[in-house]
């Protein structure tokens, strides 16, 4: 079989590429190693029929406000693609020695929490991020070492070089330190450090500065939409326009090698086959499955190999999906009709848990982020019943010890290490929504060993597919000699949450790589051409 362009892996990023390269007139092969596509967009019936949860992600604010959303969007709700959003409320934190602060849609009605200062603070932050949104997001959402950011960059000097510099040093500053120097209460650290960790970052992380200003951004402008009927529904909307635009989608194929010729991928061996490229393969895979794996030793440095043999993970993660008998029932209603709560006190909570998980430990308090995608879209549930979506992002893959000292971690994540966890997340639930335990249901858990299971890219449980310190994101993702997605062998391209810009549900690599295919090599003597070779 041949096509112009391969694409291996069918996570967010792939189905991305391969939509937007097979709308511009290219044969498209996309090569899935499961026997589904999507990565970790799925929903199941995990608990109870009737009850549809979103196995793994499931918020598309960075969907929808990306450049994927705006190239493909109309086609996909075209294909079926709806959205349920919050309209008031749209995220909050709640601990149990602390009142709830919530996040709404509406900016002034937010800063109500906080004192007259901070609610100055905050929405001149606001202010001051969409003054400059379109120069942060050029350089973000961009390929980083081309002369296209040294463009965004002139930009920004030419609005004043402390408007610049400010910039850098809050990108230099980690969460925690950032929010201490802007804010004089605990309200907005306490808000927003929490999604910090959605980022793969804590609150002592560089960058984080940077970060929660576009998060608050980002939820006051966009919300928190969820794809009406699930994950199963977003992918039956890729999987329906994949198919109109005629991409060949292989499920259950393995891709063993990239096949390399004097110097140039020309296909890939797929359990013994071959699938010819005339043009591109792109990789949605890990540094070391690239580099290490899947390229010729021949074609590739000792340097970059070792590069990608050092790529780091970060912290794995846990989800637990919980069947209820009636929606939670918060103690502080403030949270009511609130899609996604973190159960923390701030940078301070946060940041013990993580460092617990980091040093092996199971953290003894851990932030729960709560998600009830059904209180925006009830379809997901049975009338009157209720569903929680429970992740937990700070967690060992390999624990040696519980910071409570009450789990015994021999053996590693056994069902009863899983059970025993699971009872303290569940308690830290009753603690903020009291009557949670009595309307359980059904509970599904869903280990980091399970999780790196279930995805060959979330090596050691961790989601994002590497941590996003500094050092490892941005500039250096997913390594200074590796950062741009064009590898040093010609047709190859590597895409995927180990790229630039890094994890989500964006599609910002697959976008990016795509355009850039276009943009090359787009001319009507071309088009012909790929027309009469198929």
């Amino acid at each position: 079989m041949t096509a112009d362009v391969v694409v291996i892996g069918s996570g967010i990023n792939g189905l991305v590429a391969a939509a937007e390269l097979a709308g511009s007139g290219r044969s498209v092969c996309l090569i899935e190693q499961s026997d589904r596509l999507g990565g970790f967009l799925a929903s199941d019936e995990l608990t109870l029929p009737g009850f549809l949860h979103d196995t793994y992600s499931s918020w598309h604010p960075l969907f929808v406000t990306g450049g994927a959303y705006a190239a493909l969007g109309a086609d996909l709700h075209r294909h079926g693609l709806e959205y349920a959003n919050a309209d008031d409320v749209v995220t909050g934190s709640v601990s149990g020695d602390r009142r709830a602060v919530v996040a709404h849609r509406d900016p002034a009605r937010t800063v109500e929490q906080f004192s007259d200062a901070d609610g100055a603070a905050y929405l001149a932050m606001l202010d001051r991020i969409g003054g400059d949104l379109d120069v942060i997001g050029g350089l973000l959402g961009n390929e980083t070492r081309t002369p296209g950011v040294l463009g965004h960059a002139a930009a920004m000097l030419r609005r004043g070089l402390g408007r610049t510099e400010g910039w850098v040093r809050d990108a230099a500053a980690s969460g925690r330190r950032w929010g201490r120097r802007t804010f004089e209460g605990p309200e907005v650290d306490q808000l927003w450090v929490p999604w910090l960790l959605h980022a793969g970052l804590s609150p002592d992380s560089a960058s984080g500065g940077l970060m929660i200003p576009v998060f608050a951004a980002t939820m006051h402008g966009a919300g928190l939409p969820v794809a009406v009927g699930g994950q199963r529904a977003f992918l039956a909307a890729f999987e329906s326009l994949l198919a109109e635009r005629g991409v060949r989608v292989m499920t259950g194929a393995r891709v063993e090698r990239i096949l390399v010729e004097s110097g140039r991928a020309t296909g890939v061996q797929v359990d013994g086959r071959r699938v010819d490229a005339r043009q591109s393969v792109l990789a949605s895979v890990t540094p070391t499955a690239l580099y290490c794996d899947l390229l010729p030793e021949s074609a590739v440095s000792g340097a970059v190999r070792a590069e990608a043999r050092g790529y780091q993970y970060g912290r794995a993660a846990m989800q637990i999906h919980v069947a209820l008998d009636e929606p939670l029932q918060w103690s502080d209603d403030a949270l009511d009709g609130a899609p996604l709560v973190h159960l923390t006190a701030g940078s301070d909570s946060v940041g013990v848990a993580c460092a617990q998980a980091e040093a092996g430990l199971l953290p003894a308090r851990p932030t729960v982020v709560v998600g009830q995608q059904a209180l925006i879209d009830p379809s997901r549930v049975p009338d009157g019943k209720g569903m929680l979506w429970l992740q937990l992002q700070e967690v060992p893959f390999a624990p040696v010890g519980d910071a409570a000292n009450l789990l015994d971690v021999t053996g590693g994540w056994t069902d009863e290490l899983i059970a025993g966890y699971v009872d303290r997340v569940l308690d830290l639930v009753e603690e903020a929504a009291p009557g949670t335990r009595n309307a359980i249901l059904a509970v599904k858990a869903i280990s980091p060993v399970e999780l790196a299971a279930a995805n060959p890219n979330a090596v050691q449980g961790d989601p994002y597919c590497g941590s996003a310190e500094l050092d490892q994101n941005i500039f250096w993702r997913p390594g200074p000699l590796t950062a741009r997605h064009r590898t040093a062998v010609d047709g190859v391209w590597h895409i995927g949450a180990a790229t630039h810009p890094g994890p989500g549900l964006g599609g910002g690599s697959g976008h990016l790589v795509a355009q850039e295919l276009i943009r090359r090599d787009d001319g009507p003597l071309t088009r012909v051409r790929r027309l009469l070779g198929r």
